[in-house]
């Protein structure tokens, strides 16, 4: 019979005629027979299931199986027995068929004597087959036998042994196939695989860490050509949460496992994001990110993610995975405290992701966008003072909800790797190079960013910073040689950033809190005070300018009886207060080195005085005359007439904004023509010239001039006058005598909150003007001085000249108290390289005011980072940013027709000497660090080239953005954007 159905089958007959001829073999086959004969027609049946060439000869050789299993149970059974032990074909080459072939003949065999042995060899043969890494597809089969049979699960040590091998088979699974359905059937079969495990976990948890053990071995493996699957996924999603802390604990403590082997096993789980049917993925990427931190494994943790969120953060286009890469995003941001450098990595990707997630519009996108939108202002409050690199990113997500500071605070607090910020210290910064800018950035140690801007404000000081570099070796002045070497590093190192902790031990105020913020103008006016002191006691400085020829003698004596704190910044104002009642004036006169100036009232721009004058006035100031007029001339208040005899108790007419042209000559208003056509123009008492400003922020000017305006002393803050002998109503007023060389002011905007008992801040923008032109008093003798130097044509005699500063350094306090938040700062070079003024013999004119202040490059320093910026980003940043406000404001005095000798001796002398040679021992530790930095470098690049030589090939994943970029495109099939959750791009996203 045997024959007869080889011959059939093998035979061109039609398939009509076969099938009637085969129909009359299984028939007979119904019917008993000898073992002889059965045997040879199982034989021939299981050789056309098995290896059959088409699908007709493996459905006879099927149908034929199926009529000896219920007709002859007996042979059946011996024959499969029989068939397991010996095997079927060469090792090697056996039927993809034969787990079919099992599962057939094991439905006619479970009630039979011979079970368990049956059983047993199958046991053994599925562990065979794992070991020989079987496709997808074959896993399948075995993981839908084992299913089916569990009797034929390996028990035992084989059990954890076939656990582990099933894994590695896991870890070779490979999408061959671009097509859809190709896919499916892949996911399909990852499935069943990793659903037998959990099967057998389920009953066997002995076997679970045993397996995850074999799991962390594949993925953390080094020798491999090709990285493990990312179908390695689907096994973690069955291990029970409640093992996931142990896990973890054992792994990030276990000393056998290196580095190297670390790094690559987070970066792969990292990978599993793009795994679409996995479960609690993100869970355990996270579990390990926060063991490796409480562990302190914090270059693993800034390598992985340094080199992974691009990716984590490309899936969320997919809505598939999008709420686990999210989850993993989330964290491996608001972890990375330490440094700008992640969050910056996808500020050029933010936009587009916005764009794609608001074309889905889907429920999915939308929560989507507001936790990353949560995500983003949280990342804009810890890394303040990159405005340039953030206006397009803020500008993209404006209509997203903005959470609150404590919101942000929480989340910021609850996922810090560390609260010890100096644990991170040694990995801060990881800059390749410095700086395009050529400038050298400073390390934050710790909250003290307060710190690094003014210190960069102070070396961007050039005529400063060459008077500490000019100092002489063994000055007798420890806080300035100090910060003299730090001045010639940000000049000369190679590095990208220095660390300023030597400066900072030596400056650190002794009231200051360690690790906490710190007022900048309170650190500002602590080290200037140091410094002056120091020098003051006795410990000078070398006096290079001393031979200038420029210098008259009662200037030198003058300038050598100062301390360098004085010559740069140092100032002279007068304070006067007259009485009211007998209009007895006292005055005194004080040293400063910085104005500190309030907020006028919202509702007038200065104080409301009978006194006022206009804001538009130069010159002394003007008072309703008293009826004892007799007594008050003579008095430093000069009587003269309100311009266009405005009444005094009404509004101060509005500033008005200069051209860049140098002004007239201010009339002395002592003279005739005071009180002329001229003299009713109303000249500022502080000029300025800005960009255009918002038309409700305030100006500079407006504090400026409120400074300067006088003050009603009533009430609880009468006045005591000697001359009376008793409290009375007064007046005080401020005026200039002397302007320092560079002018510091600073913005109170702190003020305290009886209420809250804290210190709050004043939000306002404030415009600033890049020049300046402030009223100084000159004595008779210093106009007499001024005049015989040919800089002015004043004549003799007390008035305010107009001294013209030009802005440098703009120090920004971002945040909303004076205890947080972060600093940061504007800084540009002011030299008289390009004279302001006249050309000397032989030069070409110079370019207009408004070119040269605007032309001249403008540079953002923001701890390690130094970029190039505008006076534009200067002007805007608040009207981007509103916690982002200017606080301390450096400006330089301009040589001209007002300038003080001193301050030209200064300016000459700079243009004599040029750039400041150092001494030989600071020249030669700049030149030992240089070689220092170098062979870092080289030792760093052959050990990331080591590292990098380890991880395998991976596919350019970031095409998921690049293939968005096309709005054509975009409305595609395979665009997530597009509906449907991007199924179309399958391939692209998990494989």
């Amino acid at each position: 019979m045997d024959k007869i159905l080889e011959a059939v089958v093998m035979s061109s007959y039609p398939n009509n005629v076969k099938q009637g001829l085969v129909r009359r073999v299984i028939e007979a086959a119904k019917q008993p027979m000898d073992s002889e004969q059965c045997w040879s027609m199982l034989e021939l049946s299981t050789k056309l299931y098995l290896t059959g060439d088409t699908k007709y000869k493996r459905e006879i050789g099927k149908e034929v199986l199926e009529v000896y299993g219920h007709y002859h149970p007996e042979e059946f059974e011996e024959f499969l027995l029989s068939l397991l032990q010996e095997g079927y074909g060469p090792l090697g080459k056996r039927s993809h068929y034969v787990l079919d072939y099992i599962q057939l003949g094991l439905q006619f065999i479970l009630e039979s004597p011979s079970a368990n042995s049956i059983f047993s060899l199958l046991r053994i043969e599925v562990l065979r087959k794992v070991c020989e890494r079987p496709s997808p597809k074959q896993c399948a089969k075995i993981s839908r036998l084992l299913t089916q049979h569990p009797q034929c699960i390996p028990t035992g040590k084989h059990q954890v042994l076939f656990c582990q091998q099933l894994i590695r088979c896991i870890g070779q699974f490979q999408c061959v196939s671009e097509g859809e359905e190709d896919i499916m059937e892949f996911l399909e079969h990852v499935n069943k695989v990793s659903g037998l495990l959990q099967r057998i976990w389920r009953t066997q948890t002995s076997a679970i860490l045993p397996s995850l053990k074999e799991l962390f071995t594949i993925i953390s493996s080094t020798e491999e050509q090709e990285a493990p699957s990312n179908a390695l996924a689907s096994v973690v999603q069955f291990v029970p949460l409640e093992l996931m802390d142990g896990v973890i604990r054992n792994l990030t403590n276990d000393d056998s496992i290196t580095d190297v082997q670390m790094m690559t096993a987070i970066g792969r789980m990292i990978d599993w994001v793009s795994w679409p049917l996995g479960k609690n993925i993100d869970k355990w990427i996270i579990a390990l990110l926060k063991g490796l931190a409480a562990v302190k494994k914090f270059s693993i943790l800034i390598e992985v993610t340094l080199s992974k969120i691009e990716k984590v953060f490309s899936k969320l286009l997919y809505p598939i995975v999008r709420d686990t890469a999210l989850s993993v995003l989330q964290y491996m941001l608001l972890s990375f405290q330490h440094s700008h450098e992640a969050f910056h990595l996808l500020l050029p990707h933010i936009p587009r992701l916005v764009v794609s997630l608001k074309k889905e519009d889907s429920n999915s996108a939308t929560s989507a966008l507001e936790q990353l939108a949560e995500l983003i202002h949280c990342m804009f409050f810890r890394f303040s003072g990159f405005p340039d690199l953030y206006e397009p990113v803020l500008e993209a997500v404006k209509t997203l909800p903005i959470p609150n500071e404590d919101r942000i605070k929480h989340l910021l607090g609850q996922n810090a790797w560390t609260s010890q910020k100096n644990e991170l210290a040694c990995f801060y910064p990881r800059l390749a190079s410095k700086s395009e800018t050529g400038k050298i950035g400073l390390i934050n140690l710790g909250n003290t960013c307060y710190m690094n801007s003014i210190i960069q404000s102070l070396f961007m000081a050039s005529d400063f910073r060459h008077s500490v570099l000019n100092l002489t070796e063994g000055n007798s002045q420890p806080l300035m040689t100090k910060l003299q070497w730090l001045f010639a590093f940000l000049e000369h190192s190679q590095r990208p950033a220095i660390s300023p902790e030597s400066f900072l031990s030596a400056s650190w105020p002794p009231w200051f809190t360690p690790g906490a913020q710190q007022d900048c103008s309170e650190y500002l006016k602590y080290l200037l005070d140091r410094l002056h002191e120091e020098e003051k006691t006795g410990k000078r400085i070398y006096q290079k300018l001393k031979e200038s020829s420029l210098m008259s003698q009662a200037v030198e004596h003058h300038y050598l009886n100062k301390t360098l704190i004085e010559k740069m910044f140092g100032g002279k104002m007068m304070t006067k207060i007259r009485c009211l009642k007998c209009l007895n004036v006292s005055s005194r006169e004080e040293a400063f080195t910085d104005l500190s100036l309030a907020f006028p009232p919202l509702d007038r721009r200065v104080r409301e005085s009978t006194s006022v004058l206009p804001v538009e006035e130069i010159g002394p100031q003007y008072i309703e005359p008293p009826e004892n007029l007799n007594q008050l001339m003579g008095s430093p208040w000069i009587l003269r007439k309100p311009p266009n005899a405005r009444d005094p108790a009404a509004p101060p007419m509005p500033v008005e904004t200069l051209g860049f042209q140098e002004p007239e000559e201010l009339a002395n208003p002592l003279s005739a023509n005071a009180v002329g056509t001229d003299a009713a123009k109303d000249p500022l008492p502080a000029f300025g010239e800005q960009a255009c400003a918002p038309k409700d922020s305030r100006s500079v000017l407006d504090l400026i001039n409120y400074f300067l305006s006088p003050e009603r002393l009533t009430a609880e803050n009468k006045y005591h006058c000697e001359k009376c002998a008793s409290l009375q109503d007064a007046e005080k007023v401020a005026e200039l005598t002397e302007g320092p060389h560079y002018l510091i002011l600073t913005l109170l905007r702190f003020s305290f909150d009886p209420r809250t008992m804290k210190r709050k801040k004043i939000l306002d923008n404030v415009s600033i003007p890049v020049v300046l032109k402030l009223p100084v008093l000159v004595t008779p003798e210093d106009t007499e001085e001024i005049c015989q130097h040919g800089k002015d044509k004043a004549a003799p005699g007390s008035g305010f000249v107009s001294v013209v500063y030009d802005l440098c350094s703009v120090v920004v306090h971002s945040g909303i108290s004076s205890e947080s938040g972060h600093y940061y700062c504007y800084s540009r070079e002011c030299t008289d390289t390009v004279p302001h003024g006249q050309p000397r013999d032989g030069e070409p004119k110079p370019a207009s005011d408004k070119q040269l202040d605007f032309e001249i490059q403008w540079y953002l320093f923001n701890d390690t980072r130094v970029s190039f910026s505008s006076f534009e980003s200067v002007s805007n940043v608040t009207s981007f940013f509103p916690k982002d406000t200017a606080y301390v404001l450096f400006y330089r005095q301009r040589p001209g027709r007002q300038s003080c000798p001193l301050h030209e001796a200064l300016a000459e002398a700079g243009r004599l000497h040029g750039e400041p040679s150092l001494h030989k021992d600071l020249m030669e530790a700049i030149s030992k660090d240089n070689i220092l930095y170098l062979q870092e470098q080289e030792k760093e690049a052959r050990n990331r080239a080591a590292y990098i030589s380890t991880l395998p090939k991976s596919p350019l994943w970031w095409r998921d953005f690049d293939r968005d970029k096309d709005d054509d495109n975009s409305s595609g099939g395979c665009s997530p954007a597009a509906g449907g959750g991007g199924s179309g791009s399958f391939h692209g996203l998990v494989f």
